[in-house]
Protein backbone atom coordinates (compact mmCIF):
# COMPACT_ATOMS: atom_id res chain seq x y z
CA UNK A 1 0.00 0.00 0.00
CA UNK A 2 1.39 3.62 -0.86
CA UNK A 3 1.09 6.93 0.93
CA UNK A 4 1.76 6.01 4.37
CA UNK A 5 3.58 8.94 5.20
CA UNK A 6 2.45 12.53 5.82
CA UNK A 7 4.27 16.03 5.34
CA UNK A 8 6.99 17.58 3.75
CA UNK A 9 10.33 18.31 5.66
CA UNK A 10 8.71 17.09 9.04
CA UNK A 11 7.71 13.54 7.99
CA UNK A 12 6.36 10.65 9.29
CA UNK A 13 5.62 7.31 8.10
CA UNK A 14 2.80 5.11 10.20
CA UNK A 15 2.53 0.95 9.66
CA UNK A 16 0.96 -1.61 11.47
CA UNK A 17 -2.16 -3.31 11.77
CA UNK A 18 -4.91 -3.27 14.29
CA UNK A 19 -4.41 -6.94 15.48
CA UNK A 20 -0.92 -7.56 14.68
CA UNK A 21 2.09 -7.39 17.26
CA UNK A 22 2.51 -4.06 17.10
CA UNK A 23 2.33 -0.56 15.26
CA UNK A 24 4.66 2.55 15.08
CA UNK A 25 6.14 5.25 13.03
CA UNK A 26 9.11 6.47 11.67
CA UNK A 27 9.77 10.34 12.00
CA UNK A 28 12.54 11.84 9.63
CA UNK A 29 13.43 15.90 9.61
CA UNK A 30 13.16 16.40 13.19
CA UNK A 31 15.43 19.02 13.95
CA UNK A 32 18.66 17.90 16.76
CA UNK A 33 19.10 18.85 19.83
CA UNK A 34 15.52 19.25 20.99
CA UNK A 35 14.92 17.68 24.45
CA UNK A 36 12.56 14.88 24.09
CA UNK A 37 11.56 12.02 26.76
CA UNK A 38 9.04 9.12 26.11
CA UNK A 39 7.59 10.92 29.29
CA UNK A 40 6.60 13.32 26.98
CA UNK A 41 5.14 11.50 23.82
CA UNK A 42 3.45 9.15 26.72
CA UNK A 43 1.22 11.93 27.92
CA UNK A 44 -0.39 12.16 25.09
CA UNK A 45 -0.89 9.00 23.53
CA UNK A 46 -2.70 8.47 27.20
CA UNK A 47 -5.33 11.12 26.50
CA UNK A 48 -6.35 8.57 23.54
CA UNK A 49 -5.96 5.35 25.00
CA UNK A 50 -8.72 3.17 24.73
CA UNK A 51 -10.73 1.38 27.43
CA UNK A 52 -10.63 4.60 29.79
CA UNK A 53 -14.38 5.17 30.62
CA UNK A 54 -17.46 2.98 29.56
CA UNK A 55 -17.83 5.70 26.85
CA UNK A 56 -15.51 4.48 24.49
CA UNK A 57 -14.14 1.12 23.75
CA UNK A 58 -13.22 -1.37 25.69
CA UNK A 59 -10.33 -2.54 24.77
CA UNK A 60 -7.37 -2.51 27.05
CA UNK A 61 -3.93 -1.15 25.92
CA UNK A 62 -1.49 0.51 27.62
CA UNK A 63 -0.43 2.03 24.49
CA UNK A 64 3.18 2.92 26.02
CA UNK A 65 5.32 4.37 23.42
CA UNK A 66 8.82 3.37 23.21
CA UNK A 67 11.61 5.11 21.20
CA UNK A 68 13.86 2.66 19.54
CA UNK A 69 16.21 5.45 17.61
CA UNK A 70 16.82 9.18 16.58
CA UNK A 71 17.68 9.94 20.48
CA UNK A 72 20.33 10.19 22.54
CA UNK A 73 21.21 11.57 25.95
CA UNK A 74 18.33 12.53 26.10
CA UNK A 75 17.67 14.71 22.60
CA UNK A 76 16.84 14.19 19.17
CA UNK A 77 19.74 13.64 16.52
CA UNK A 78 18.45 14.80 13.52
CA UNK A 79 18.35 11.29 12.64
CA UNK A 80 15.19 9.34 12.28
CA UNK A 81 12.58 8.61 15.24
CA UNK A 82 11.57 5.04 15.02
CA UNK A 83 8.59 4.54 17.27
CA UNK A 84 7.19 1.38 18.63
CA UNK A 85 3.70 0.97 20.07
CA UNK A 86 2.69 -3.08 21.13
CA UNK A 87 -0.52 -4.12 20.82
CA UNK A 88 -1.65 -6.27 23.82
CA UNK A 89 -5.65 -6.83 24.58
CA UNK A 90 -6.35 -8.04 20.79
CA UNK A 91 -9.31 -10.16 20.17
CA UNK A 92 -9.35 -11.44 16.66
CA UNK A 93 -12.13 -14.22 17.34
CA UNK A 94 -14.72 -11.24 18.03
CA UNK A 95 -14.19 -10.76 13.74
CA UNK A 96 -14.52 -14.46 12.54
CA UNK A 97 -17.74 -14.54 12.20
CA UNK A 98 -18.19 -11.37 9.87
CA UNK A 99 -14.82 -12.11 7.80
CA UNK A 100 -16.48 -12.95 4.78
CA UNK A 101 -18.79 -10.01 5.26
CA UNK A 102 -18.53 -6.07 4.58
CA UNK A 103 -19.52 -3.81 7.24
CA UNK A 104 -22.00 -0.95 5.39
CA UNK A 105 -20.19 2.50 6.53
CA UNK A 106 -16.73 0.38 6.78
CA UNK A 107 -13.83 0.59 4.24
CA UNK A 108 -14.32 -3.37 4.05
CA UNK A 109 -15.60 -3.34 0.87
CA UNK A 110 -13.29 -0.57 -1.29
CA UNK A 111 -10.36 -1.98 0.31
CA UNK A 112 -11.20 -5.37 -0.86
CA UNK A 113 -12.18 -4.55 -4.40
CA UNK A 114 -8.86 -2.41 -4.82
CA UNK A 115 -6.26 -5.08 -3.33
CA UNK A 116 -8.03 -8.08 -3.63
CA UNK A 117 -7.40 -9.14 0.04
CA UNK A 118 -8.07 -7.20 3.45
CA UNK A 119 -7.10 -8.08 6.97
CA UNK A 120 -10.85 -8.55 8.53
CA UNK A 121 -9.21 -8.60 11.88
CA UNK A 122 -10.38 -5.13 13.65
CA UNK A 123 -9.64 -3.66 10.30
CA UNK A 124 -6.19 -3.89 10.02
CA UNK A 125 -4.73 -0.59 8.52
CA UNK A 126 -8.72 0.63 8.06
CA UNK A 127 -8.79 0.94 12.19
CA UNK A 128 -8.87 3.95 14.14
CA UNK A 129 -5.86 1.69 15.81
CA UNK A 130 -3.54 3.30 13.74
CA UNK A 131 -3.60 6.84 15.10
CA UNK A 132 -2.28 5.91 17.94
CA UNK A 133 0.73 6.30 16.14
CA UNK A 134 -0.02 9.62 14.49
CA UNK A 135 -0.82 10.86 18.31
CA UNK A 136 3.15 10.14 18.70
CA UNK A 137 4.19 12.01 15.99
CA UNK A 138 1.93 14.97 16.77
CA UNK A 139 3.59 14.70 20.32
CA UNK A 140 7.10 14.73 19.29
CA UNK A 141 6.14 17.98 16.79
CA UNK A 142 4.33 19.55 19.74
CA UNK A 143 7.58 19.32 21.98
CA UNK A 144 9.72 20.66 18.98
CA UNK A 145 7.09 23.25 18.31
CA UNK A 146 7.16 24.23 22.05
CA UNK A 147 11.26 24.46 21.74
CA UNK A 148 11.44 27.15 18.75
CA UNK A 149 8.03 28.74 19.01
CA UNK A 150 7.95 28.97 23.09
CA UNK A 151 5.50 28.33 26.09
CA UNK A 152 3.02 30.63 23.99
CA UNK A 153 2.50 27.75 21.44
CA UNK A 154 -0.57 25.73 22.75
CA UNK A 155 -3.01 23.36 20.50
CA UNK A 156 -5.75 22.31 22.26
CA UNK A 157 -8.85 20.18 20.76
CA UNK A 158 -12.46 19.79 22.33
CA UNK A 159 -15.69 17.95 21.19
CA UNK A 160 -18.17 20.86 20.48
CA UNK A 161 -20.92 18.35 19.34
CA UNK A 162 -21.79 14.74 20.07
CA UNK A 163 -24.54 13.29 17.48
CA UNK A 164 -27.77 15.88 18.16
CA UNK A 165 -25.91 17.27 21.34
CA UNK A 166 -24.65 20.56 20.85
CA UNK A 167 -22.65 22.74 24.01
CA UNK A 168 -22.33 26.59 24.46
CA UNK A 169 -18.83 27.37 22.97
CA UNK A 170 -19.20 30.54 25.26
CA UNK A 171 -18.50 28.36 28.42
CA UNK A 172 -15.28 26.81 26.63
CA UNK A 173 -12.98 26.53 29.34
CA UNK A 174 -9.83 24.58 28.32
CA UNK A 175 -9.41 23.23 31.84
CA UNK A 176 -13.13 21.99 31.87
CA UNK A 177 -11.52 19.53 28.76
CA UNK A 178 -9.28 17.58 31.00
CA UNK A 179 -11.82 16.72 33.54
CA UNK A 180 -14.46 14.77 31.26
CA UNK A 181 -14.36 11.77 29.54
CA UNK A 182 -16.43 13.94 26.24
CA UNK A 183 -13.16 15.95 25.99
CA UNK A 184 -16.22 18.64 26.77
CA UNK A 185 -15.21 22.26 26.62
CA UNK A 186 -18.76 23.21 28.86
CA UNK A 187 -19.27 22.01 31.88
CA UNK A 188 -23.23 22.02 32.16
CA UNK A 189 -23.46 19.85 28.96
CA UNK A 190 -21.23 16.48 30.40
CA UNK A 191 -24.05 15.27 32.32
CA UNK A 192 -26.64 15.65 29.28
CA UNK A 193 -24.28 14.28 26.79
CA UNK A 194 -23.42 11.42 29.52
CA UNK A 195 -27.51 10.42 29.51
CA UNK A 196 -27.72 10.66 25.99
CA UNK A 197 -24.33 8.52 24.93
CA UNK A 198 -25.43 5.82 27.26
CA UNK A 199 -28.67 5.82 25.31
CA UNK A 200 -27.17 5.67 22.55
CA UNK A 201 -24.93 2.56 23.65
CA UNK A 202 -27.99 0.75 24.82
CA UNK A 203 -29.47 1.02 21.94
CA UNK A 204 -26.67 -0.98 20.00
CA UNK A 205 -26.25 2.27 17.92
CA UNK A 206 -23.62 4.70 17.20
CA UNK A 207 -23.19 8.36 16.67
CA UNK A 208 -20.61 11.36 15.20
CA UNK A 209 -19.00 14.34 16.83
CA UNK A 210 -17.40 17.67 15.70
CA UNK A 211 -14.21 18.21 17.54
CA UNK A 212 -12.95 21.99 16.90
CA UNK A 213 -9.19 22.81 17.13
CA UNK A 214 -7.61 25.82 18.93
CA UNK A 215 -3.63 26.73 18.17
CA UNK A 216 -1.96 29.85 19.52
CA UNK A 217 0.79 31.70 19.70
CA UNK A 218 1.54 30.58 16.09
CA UNK A 219 3.80 33.00 14.28
CA UNK A 220 2.83 35.09 11.38
CA UNK A 221 3.92 33.83 7.84
CA UNK A 222 3.53 30.39 7.85
CA UNK A 223 2.07 28.61 5.12
CA UNK A 224 2.32 29.83 1.07
CA UNK A 225 -0.28 31.32 -1.34
CA UNK A 226 -0.85 28.67 -3.72
CA UNK A 227 -0.37 24.92 -3.43
CA UNK A 228 0.72 24.62 -0.31
CA UNK A 229 -1.58 26.75 1.67
CA UNK A 230 -1.55 26.08 6.00
CA UNK A 231 -5.06 25.70 5.91
CA UNK A 232 -4.81 23.07 2.64
CA UNK A 233 -2.30 21.40 4.60
CA UNK A 234 -4.57 22.03 7.74
CA UNK A 235 -7.77 20.13 5.95
CA UNK A 236 -5.36 17.67 3.76
CA UNK A 237 -4.46 16.02 7.62
CA UNK A 238 -7.58 16.15 9.52
CA UNK A 239 -9.44 14.41 6.57
CA UNK A 240 -6.87 11.86 6.72
CA UNK A 241 -7.98 10.72 10.04
CA UNK A 242 -10.70 7.76 10.01
CA UNK A 243 -13.76 8.22 9.78
CA UNK A 244 -14.02 12.21 8.97
CA UNK A 245 -16.18 13.08 6.67
CA UNK A 246 -15.69 17.03 7.12
CA UNK A 247 -13.32 19.70 7.68
CA UNK A 248 -14.17 23.48 8.38
CA UNK A 249 -11.06 26.16 9.07
CA UNK A 250 -12.70 29.56 11.02
CA UNK A 251 -16.11 29.83 10.09
CA UNK A 252 -15.97 27.26 6.98
CA UNK A 253 -19.07 26.61 5.48
CA UNK A 254 -20.65 29.12 7.28
CA UNK A 255 -18.87 31.66 5.36
CA UNK A 256 -21.51 31.59 2.79
CA UNK A 257 -24.24 32.81 4.59
CA UNK A 258 -22.02 35.89 5.93
CA UNK A 259 -22.30 39.32 4.06
CA UNK A 260 -18.51 41.11 3.15
CA UNK A 261 -19.46 43.52 6.46
CA UNK A 262 -19.48 40.55 8.73
CA UNK A 263 -16.87 37.98 7.05
CA UNK A 264 -14.02 40.63 7.23
CA UNK A 265 -11.98 40.75 10.07
CA UNK A 266 -10.80 44.27 10.51
CA UNK A 267 -7.62 45.37 11.31
CA UNK A 268 -6.25 48.08 13.72
CA UNK A 269 -2.86 48.56 15.33
CA UNK A 270 -3.12 50.16 19.07
CA UNK A 271 0.39 50.21 21.06
CA UNK A 272 2.27 48.82 18.15
CA UNK A 273 0.33 45.88 18.05
CA UNK A 274 -1.83 44.51 15.37
CA UNK A 275 -5.14 43.12 16.44
CA UNK A 276 -8.39 41.76 14.52
CA UNK A 277 -11.76 42.51 15.48
CA UNK A 278 -13.15 38.64 14.94
CA UNK A 279 -11.48 35.61 13.41
CA UNK A 280 -13.93 34.72 10.73
CA UNK A 281 -10.79 33.63 8.87
CA UNK A 282 -9.48 30.99 11.37
CA UNK A 283 -6.03 32.82 11.75
CA UNK A 284 -5.77 32.14 7.94
CA UNK A 285 -5.26 34.60 4.83
CA UNK A 286 -4.36 33.60 1.55
CA UNK A 287 -2.99 30.28 2.91
CA UNK A 288 -0.54 32.25 5.35
CA UNK A 289 -1.28 32.50 9.03
CA UNK A 290 -2.03 36.01 10.57
CA UNK A 291 -0.68 35.33 13.75
CA UNK A 292 -4.37 34.57 15.30
CA UNK A 293 -5.50 31.87 16.77
CA UNK A 294 -5.92 29.04 14.22
CA UNK A 295 -9.36 27.68 14.67
CA UNK A 296 -10.57 24.46 12.36
CA UNK A 297 -12.84 22.04 13.13
CA UNK A 298 -13.62 18.50 12.32
CA UNK A 299 -16.87 16.23 11.92
CA UNK A 300 -16.32 12.34 12.32
CA UNK A 301 -19.06 10.29 11.29
CA UNK A 302 -20.79 7.83 13.53
CA UNK A 303 -18.86 4.47 14.15
CA UNK A 304 -19.54 2.06 11.39
CA UNK A 305 -19.49 -1.10 14.21
CA UNK A 306 -23.01 -1.54 15.47
CA UNK A 307 -24.64 -4.34 17.06
CA UNK A 308 -27.81 -2.88 14.68
CA UNK A 309 -28.09 -5.73 11.76
CA UNK A 310 -27.72 -4.57 8.63
CA UNK A 311 -28.06 -5.52 5.33
CA UNK A 312 -24.65 -5.79 3.30
CA UNK A 313 -22.89 -8.52 0.76
CA UNK A 314 -20.33 -10.91 1.35
CA UNK A 315 -16.89 -11.37 -0.48
CA UNK A 316 -18.82 -13.77 -3.04
CA UNK A 317 -21.22 -10.98 -3.45
CA UNK A 318 -24.36 -12.56 -2.25
CA UNK A 319 -26.82 -10.64 -0.39
CA UNK A 320 -26.42 -10.62 3.70
CA UNK A 321 -26.63 -9.29 6.80
CA UNK A 322 -24.51 -8.08 9.78
CA UNK A 323 -24.01 -7.60 13.04
CA UNK A 324 -20.94 -6.69 14.63
CA UNK A 325 -20.18 -7.93 18.14
CA UNK A 326 -17.34 -6.97 19.55
CA UNK A 327 -15.57 -3.55 21.62
CA UNK A 328 -16.36 -0.60 19.41
CA UNK A 329 -16.86 3.24 20.39
CA UNK A 330 -20.11 3.77 20.58
CA UNK A 331 -18.71 7.48 19.58
CA UNK A 332 -15.25 7.43 17.51
CA UNK A 333 -15.20 11.33 17.92
CA UNK A 334 -13.95 11.42 21.48
CA UNK A 335 -11.26 9.91 20.99
CA UNK A 336 -10.66 11.93 17.96
CA UNK A 337 -9.65 15.19 19.96
CA UNK A 338 -5.66 14.35 20.83
CA UNK A 339 -5.69 12.66 17.08
CA UNK A 340 -7.38 16.19 15.61
CA UNK A 341 -4.37 17.65 17.87
CA UNK A 342 -1.54 15.45 16.72
CA UNK A 343 -1.93 16.20 13.14
CA UNK A 344 -1.98 20.18 13.34
CA UNK A 345 1.22 19.91 15.44
CA UNK A 346 2.59 17.88 12.83
CA UNK A 347 1.26 20.85 10.12
CA UNK A 348 2.37 23.89 11.81
CA UNK A 349 5.54 21.89 12.52
CA UNK A 350 5.91 21.25 9.14
CA UNK A 351 5.29 24.83 7.83
CA UNK A 352 7.55 26.49 10.56
CA UNK A 353 10.68 24.33 9.22
CA UNK A 354 9.45 25.29 5.53
CA UNK A 355 9.43 29.05 6.64
CA UNK A 356 12.59 29.41 7.93
CA UNK A 357 13.90 27.10 4.79
CA UNK A 358 12.93 29.88 2.49
CA UNK A 359 12.62 33.20 4.92
CA UNK A 360 15.11 32.65 7.63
Amino acid sequence: MSFNTFGKIFRFTTWGESHGPAIGCVIDGCPPNIPLTEKEIQADMDRRRPGQSKFTTQRKEPDKAIILSGVFEGKTTGTPISIIIYNEDKKSRDYESIKNKFRPGHADYTYFKKYGIRDFRGGGRQSARETASRVAAGAVARVVLKNLIGKKFKVIGAVTQLGLMSCNKSNWNDAEIRKNPFFCPDKKSVKLWEKYLLAVRKAGSSCGAIIELRASGIPVGLGAPIYSKLDTDISAALMSINAVKGVNIGSGMNAAFLSGEENSDEISKNSGKVKFKTNHAGGILGGISSGQDIVASFAVKPTSSILTSRKTIDKKGKNTNISVKGRHDPCVGIRAVPIGEAMINCVLLDHLLMHRAQCG
